[in-house]
This record gives structure tokens, sequence and C-alpha cells, in this order.
């Protein structure tokens, strides 16, 4: 499945603010990517733009493509609630945002090729699909024989405190989807309405 290996730091410049990696470039150079960027005023957005930009922006984000992101937003619109919070409760239990959140990864797209490469199991047992849906209660952990790789277990940082809707035992390598996320819980600065909106059309 194809997705952007592309510089990191072009995104952000897009966006004008750090959605992927720490934006340490992003203080030295905010202007728009591309040859001319330095010359070019950033436009007055309409509506349909800024509707746009905000889904790529979350698309960005979250390492998700179109298809799969159409359906992940039609699953939220199924369930009972806001649909825009929905939106953003099922891209958090992601698996392999949660491998983040949890810290036993230092990115999103490292966690993507941990459960890849087969070295995470869920309850139990392996999976190697990213988009896996977490369920509050869910037991995530590293395979026995990838926690004696030092080239894996170098990488867990541990969790970061803020995250309550996750848990993660350094001792024994497993971690707790404990539940979905409250919206002004997670930091991403993402105005999910806007999506609601277009995809609503």
């Amino acid at each position: 499945m194809a997705r952007y290996n592309g510089p990191k730091t072009k995104i952000s410049r897009i966006f004008g603010e750090p959605i992927l990696g720490n934006g340490k470039w992003l203080g030295k150079n905010s202007n728009p990517p591309g040859q001319h960027g330095a010359q070019r005023k950033r436009k007055t957005l309409g509506e349909y733009a800024l509707q746009l930009r905000e889904k790529q922006k979350a698309k960005y984000t979250y390492g998700v493509l179109e298809k799969q992101f159409r359906k992940t937003f039609e699953e939220a619109a199924r369930r009972k609630g806001v649909t825009g919070e929905n939106l953003i409760k099922l891209l958090e239990a992601r698996l392999d945002n949660a491998i983040f959140r949890m810290g036993i990864a230092p990115s999103r797209p490292a966690a993507r090729q941990l459960v890849s490469h087969k070295h995470v199991t869920v309850n139990g047992s392996v999976v190697n699909i990213p988009s896996y849906q977490l369920q509050p209660g869910d037991i995530v952990a590293l395979k026995d024989k990838s926690k004696d790789n030092s080239a894996i277990t170098s990488q867990v940082r541990g969790k970061n405190q803020k995250f309550t809707w996750v848990d993660w035992n350094e001792t024994t390598m497993t971690g707790t989807f404990i539940t979905y996320p409250e919206r002004e819980a997670v930091p991403e600065n993402i105005k999910e309405q806007l999506i609601v909106e277009l995809y609503s059309k």
C-alpha cells in the first residue's frame, strides 16, 4: 500500500505546523515549500479548501490513505455521539497509533513497521495490521522474541503521562488500551468538524 515517504518538513511547511516529527526546521523556514515559496503569500482559503486541508492534515498525521480514512469516517458516523469526536477516537484506537502513544515506538511510521513485521501481539495473538481497531481492555505487547531484540527495546521510551487512555508496563513490556480518549485529551490540532462538513456534502 502506497504511503507518503517524502520529506516530513515539506508537509509541515504546507500546513504551517509540525504535524510530522518535531518540526525543529519549521522555525527556521516556515515558508510554503517550493522554489518560490518565500515569495508566495499564503492565500486566504475558501470553505471547501479549508475542509479539504483539514482532512489532508488528519490523513498525514495518522498515516491513513483516502479509502481507509473514508471507511473510518463512515464507521464514526454510524456510532452514537458526535461524528467528529468519534472519528478522532477511532483514529486513536488504531493499533499503530496506540503503540506510538504507549511509547513503544518513537513515531507512528515506526509503530506501523513494528506491527507489519509481526513484533506485536494483541491479547496474546500476533497482529500485523496497523489499522487494527483496539477495544477497551485489549492488551498490547511485544512478542517474546522481540523483547530480546535490543534494536526494538532501545526505542521504547515509556508512556507520556498525559495519555491517560493507554497504559504501559516497562517491566513486562505490555500495555493496555484502557478506553477511547475524550477529544480534549488528544493533542493533535485537527478541526474534525470541518472534515464532517466535507464528507456531508
